[in-house]
């Protein structure tokens, strides 16, 4: 009689096969949480995507589905809207969901870096000061515009005394190599994209310290109520992942540049400018607040609307559960 033809034998290699945790894709799969990421495709979400690829969300009991999009603003709207359960985002779009009272869970930063400020060599700008009467290339309302006012009031500068350009990140070389603009205010890769394109043609100007634009983790209300162990799973994991990143530099930097489409020579150069965290600090929230008075000043903001109460959309209970000491602001 052959062995595979009997019953008691077949149940025998099935219960050995599960002491051993052989156990088939199907099934595994089917003992993970489910989660829908929209992710803003660029190294500021390099914790997810290292999350992602190298296993950490699957290690944490976690099946994430990736959605990708080009700004943290449709990110978070897909979340919003139902068509995603977490998301990256700066905070320009936390800001403006908080002061319209949309009902979203601030759950932990992962990243922040500074913007930057690159001029064209023949514009003669050396300067901050220089941007005078120049013509300034921004993305209007993120942080971009942000950083943008914050530089011309550090230099004595009113948004009078220079023209603006609403510019997508990824046009901003085109605009500089076209004469369309003396200067670019962005984040990277986008500065180092445009120097690599245009040489000497350009060059950066020091304004470190001016802003840094924070990137984070955002889901709504609604579904932390619902899934509070799930968002555990989901801030345990990349606690893990941002460790990993920082002890396997090199291996990290191929991972998020091959996910984003760069070259990891590219990336390793900028690579010190993301400054990769998970965390609830003072940081965090100056920068929200900073954000939103600014939209409060420029009239970026729905009508009546006030400074928003930041400790009702900032939920520490996951990052808290996790890792108790990175969870570390006054509380608003």
């Amino acid at each position: 009689m052959s062995t595979c033809s009997n019953p008691f034998v077949r149940r025998c290699v099935a219960v050995l096969a599960l002491g051993l945790g052989i156990v088939a894709p199907a099934a595994q799969a089917a003992d993970l949480d489910k989660v829908r990421l929209a992710q803003n495709l660029s190294p500021i979400s390099g914790v997810v995507i290292v999350a992602k690829h190298q296993g950490f969300f699957e290690k944490a009991g976690l099946d994430v589905t990736v959605v990708n999009f080009t700004s943290g603003k449709q990110a978070l709207e897909a979340a919003l809207g139902g068509g995603a359960d977490i998301a990256t985002t700066a905070e320009a779009p936390v800001t403006a969901a908080a002061m319209a009272k949309q009902p979203i869970a601030f759950i932990a930063r992962m990243e922040y870096s500074y913007l930057k400020t690159l001029v064209t060599t023949k514009s003669g700008i050396e300067s901050a000061a220089g941007l005078k009467g120049k013509r300034l290339g921004m993305t209007v309302g993120t942080g971009s515009e942000v950083y943008t006012m914050a530089l011309l009031e550090k230099a004595g500068i009113t948004g009078k005394d220079v023209s603006t350009v609403s510019l997508r990140p990824q046009d901003m070389t085109a605009a500089l190599s076209a004469n369309g603009v003396d200067a670019i205010n962005t984040w990277e890769p986008h500065v180092s994209n445009a120097k690599n394109a245009l040489g000497d043609k350009v060059k950066e100007i020091d304004t470190k310290g001016v802003y840094a634009e924070t990137f984070n983790i955002v889901t709504t209300q609604k579904y932390l109520e619902a899934n509070p162990e799930t968002v555990r799973k989901f801030v345990k994991a990349m606690v893990e992942a941002e460790a990993w990143m920082k002890a396997n530099r090199e291996e990290a930097i191929a991972t998020v540049a091959s996910t984003v489409g760069m070259a990891a020579a590219d990336l390793a150069s900028v690579w010190d400018e993301y400054v990769y965290g998970v965390a609830l600090d003072d940081m965090t929230m100056d920068v929200l607040k900073k954000h939103a008075a600014w939209r409060l000043a420029t009239g970026n903001a729905p009508s009546g609307a006030a400074m928003p109460d930041f400790g009702t959309v900032i939920f520490a209970d996951a990052l808290k559960s996790v890792a108790p000491e990175r969870v570390a602001f006054t509380k608003p």
